[in-house]
């Protein structure tokens, strides 16, 4: 069989929860079927072909893409591509697929925030995801997402049957793992001066809710007379003016760190030596850094909607992610009561192990044989 994959999320400088799907997914099925052939279309230089073994090629098609310009690379450029190197299948992690031709395709759809939030996006990437990514889900011939929940609601938004789509779920990486005190107490020493800190790993973007997590910090602050930090790590990405904003209204803005992107092998660190992690977003279609922080040994705060309570389980304390007051109260909880929060840790170290990115690779390599014609 020989497999087309739409590998320019691998190319990114920060291509986020996408990008590591598609690195950690493709790494296991190029090497566990080498008996197929996997030609990677790229738009740019791609440094980490050094990671996948010598039954994939890789292959540049031009221009180097820009929102302007997917439509083009999508239904000409690729479509080339595509006929050259006789592709059965065409697989793609962010999916994106050609509109025409007739290689069979299987789309990886991971949320519909765009249609349910579309003023979180600049607003060429929300009118054309709204155009083209409902066409995509009908036009493939398999469908993939993360979760349940991104299944129903792909399923209702794009009017295809949920029987099309495969949940395959995602995973933390391998190199998270408690911490012992010692390595805890000298990343706090490094990072904060040595005082405790709640943590959030994402993106700086809307549906992130950092707006209303650096105020409920504020407002735990007032409330509970103690040392205590916020640290933000992620890459800016869209309309991050409010967050900046809204750290320099609290009376507390030097204990609201921002760390930007940070190096891989410095992260698991960042997270193992948290009091609490918190992702209170409106939005997720999975949420991998919940069991990042899990795997780290880290009591999880996340938000009662959308994916989360599917990801997490009984291993978090959710909250409103509306309200402010309800994650304050949670940062009162974590920080004192350290039962409480030992429990959250065992629960959520039994919660990650239900999820591998062996499984996932095993559940997207079904859908890639159920898109042959």
């Amino acid at each position: 069989m020989r497999i087309a994959v739409n590998a320019r999320m691998l190319t990114q400088r920060n291509p986020g929860g996408i990008g590591t799907y598609a690195f950690e997914t493709l790494r296991r099925i190029t090497a566990r079927h080498r008996e197929h052939d996997f030609l990677f279309i790229v738009d740019r230089p791609f440094p980490g072909r050094g990671a996948y073994p010598d039954n994939v090629s890789v292959a540049r098609a031009f221009p180097s893409i820009h929102p302007f310009l997917w439509y083009p690379w999508f239904e000409w450029a690729v479509p080339r591509i595509l006929r050259r190197f006789g592709a059965d299948v065409f697989l793609s992690p962010d999916g994106f697929i050609p509109l025409s031709g007739s290689v069979s395709a299987v789309a990886v759809i991971h949320d519909m925030n765009f249609h349910h939030n579309p003023e979180d996006l600049p607003c060429l990437h929300s009118r054309y995801f709204n155009h083209f990514f409902p066409r995509y889900a009908r036009k493939a011939r398999t469908l993939a997402t993360v979760s349940e929940h991104s299944r129903k609601d792909i399923a209702r938004i794009c009017a295809v049957d949920p029987g099309k789509i495969t949940v395959t779920g995602s995973a933390a990486g391998g190199g998270f793992q408690p911490l012992t005190e010692g390595e805890r107490a000298k990343i706090r020493r490094e990072l904060t001066g040595g005082v405790p800190y709640f943590l959030t790993v994402g993106a700086l973007h809307p549906r992130k809710n950092l707006v209303r997590l650096i105020e409920a910090f504020g407002r735990f602050r007032d409330e509970n007379p103690c040392e205590a930090k916020l640290v933000l790590v992620g890459p800016r990405m869209f309309k991050t003016r409010n967050i900046f904003q809204a750290r320099k209204r609290t009376r507390f803005e030097k204990d609201v760190l921002f760390l930007g992107a940070v190096p891989d092998d410095r992260l698991p660190g960042i997270y193992g030596a948290a009091r609490a992690f918190f992702f209170v977003s409106y939005f997720e279609g999975f949420g991998i850094p919940a069991l990042e922080a899990m795997s780290a040994g880290v009591p999880v705060v996340a938000a009662d909607r959308t994916a989360l309570p599917e990801v997490c389980g009984d291993a978090a304390f959710y909250v409103d992610p509306f309200s402010v007051d309800a994650i304050a109260g949670a940062m009162k909880a974590l920080f004192s009561d350290e039962v409480f929060r030992m429990d959250l840790v065992e629960k959520g170290m039994r919660r990650k192990g239900r999820f591998s990115w062996d499984r996932t690779a095993d559940l997207l390599w079904q859908a890639v044989k159920r898109a042959l014609p």
